[in-house]
C-alpha cells in the first residue's frame, strides 16, 4: 500500500513516493522509496537486511533513496533516486520476497528501476526479473559489481594525487570484503598498494589475505593507522566519535552513507582528513545499469573512470571553499537537480 501523507511515520520524508507492501503468506515486508524523478526515473538497488524494527528500515530506505538522487546528479545520469528494502528475519520466504519486489516494481510502471545491493544476489535478481523488466541483472546490464569497484578505484587514484602519494606507496585499510570490497582489493593489490583488511566472514578474509593483505579484527579496522580508510560494509560507520580518532589521512569507499551524520563530516574536515563523498565514489553500478536501461548503452571503462574526474573537482572545490567535501558535493548535486526542467 502507499502511505498517505497524514499517516507517514517519518514526516521528514522529502521524496515523492513511499511504499510498504506486505505478503502475509511469505512473512515478507518490502519498502520502496522514490525520492526524486526530476532528472529521470528513480534508480536504486534492493537491500535485504535484518533491521531492529520497521522504523529503522524506513529511515534507511529513505536515506538511501535520497543519496541515490545526489549520486545520479553528480554522475550526470538522466535518473533520480530510489531504493528498495526487504526486511530480513528467520521466517522470511526469501524467494517469495524477491518475487514480491518484482511485482511491486512492475506496478510502478517505470518510475523506479532496481538492481543489486547488500544481501541481494544474481539469483535473487532473476526472481525479480521474472515479474518486471525494470531490473538490472548480470545478463542484461553486465558486471555491476566490477563497475562499482572500478569507480571507487578511480576515486582513490584521484585522492592519491591530492595526497601526493602514488598508488604503490598507499596503505589502505579496507572494512568489508563483500563482492565489491574484495573486487576493489584485487584492483588495489594489482596496482601495488599495501592493504589491511577486516571482515566478519573468514572465507572473505582468506581471499584478501591471498592477495597479500594484512588482516585485523573487525573492531580494530577503524583504529588501524593508514593513508586511506576504505569503508565497504554498511553505512554509518563514521560517527563523530570515530571521526575524532580515525588514524587516516583520507576516506574513500564503496559503502553508502558512510557518515553517521553531518557532524562527523565537519570533524574530519577540521582534522584535515579528506573524505570522498560515497555518492561520488560508488556510482559505477548506477552509471552502467542506468545507461543500459535508459539508452541501451554499453558503457566503457573510461565512462566509469570519469568518477575520478568528478572526485578531483569535488575535493579541489571543497578545499578552495573550506567546506567538507560531502557538503560541497551535496550542494553541487542539489543545484543540478533544481536546474532540471
Amino acid at each position: 500500500m502507499e502511505l498517505p501523507a497524514h499517516l507517514d511515520p517519518l514526516p521528514s520524508f522529502d521524496g515523492e513516493r513511499l511504499l510498504l507492501v506486505h505478503d502475509r503468506a511469505a512473512a515478507a515486508t518490502v519498502l520502496v522509496a522514490v525520492h526524486d524523478t526530476r532528472l529521470g526515473p528513480a534508480h536504486g538497488g534492493i537491500r535485504r537486511w535484518a533491521y531492529a524494527d520497521r522504523s529503522a528500515a524506513l529511515r534507511d530506505v529513505i536515506a538511501l533513496a535520497r543519496a541515490m538522487t545526489w549520486k545520479c546528479a553528480l554522475a550526470e545520469v538522466p535518473a533520480g533516486g530510489g531504493k528498495c528494502v526487504i526486511l530480513d528475519h528467520p521466517g522470511l520466504d526469501r524467494a517469495a520476497a524477491y518475487r514480491l519486489v518484482g511485482r511491486t516494481v512492475a506496478e510502478l510502471g517505470g518510475r523506479y528501476f532496481t538492481g543489486p545491493d547488500v544481501g541481494t544476489t544474481e539469483a535473487d535478481l532473476q526472481l525479480v526479473a521474472a515479474h518486471t523488466s525494470y531490473v538490472a541483472t548480470g545478463d542484461t546490464a553486465g558486471d555491476l559489481t566490477g563497475a562499482t569497484a572500478l569507480g571507487v578505484m578511480a576515486a582513490i587514484a584521484a585522492l592519491a594525487e591530492r595526497l601526493g602519494l602514488p598508488l604503490p606507496r598507499l596503505h589502505l585499510a579496507v572494512q568489508g570484503l563483500g563482492a565489491v570490497g574484495l573486487r576493489l582489493c584485487e584492483l588495489l593489490a594489482a596496482a601495488g598498494a599495501r592493504l589491511t583488511v577486516a571482515d566478519v566472514m573468514p572465507a572473505r578474509v582468506a581471499a584478501a589475505a591471498a592477495l597479500g593483505a594484512a588482516v585485523v579484527a573487525p573492531e580494530a579496522i577503524v583504529h588501524t593507522a593508514c593513508h586511506v580508510f576504505v569503508p565497504c560494509a554498511l553505512g554509518g560507520v563514521l560517527t563523530a566519535g570515530v571521526a575524532r580518532t580515525l588514524p587516516a589521512r583520507a576516506v574513500c569507499g564503496a559503502a553508502n552513507n558512510i557518515l553517521a551524520d553531518a557532524e562527523a563530516g565537519f570533524v574530519l574536515h577540521g582534522r584535515g582528513v579528506l573524505v570522498v563523498p560515497d555518492f561520488v565514489a560508488n556510482a559505477g553500478a548506477l552509471i552502467q545499469g542506468a545507461l543500459w536501461h535508459l539508452r541501451g548503452e554499453r558503457v566503457t571503462a573510461a565512462r566509469i573512470q570519469r568518477i575520478g574526474i568528478t572526485t578531483g573537482q569535488v575535493l579541489d572545490r571543497a578545499q578552495r571553499d573550506n567546506l567538507p567535501p560531502g557538503e560541497l558535493a551535496l550542494a553541487m548535486a542539489r543545484e543540478r537537480v533544481e536546474r532540471a526542467p
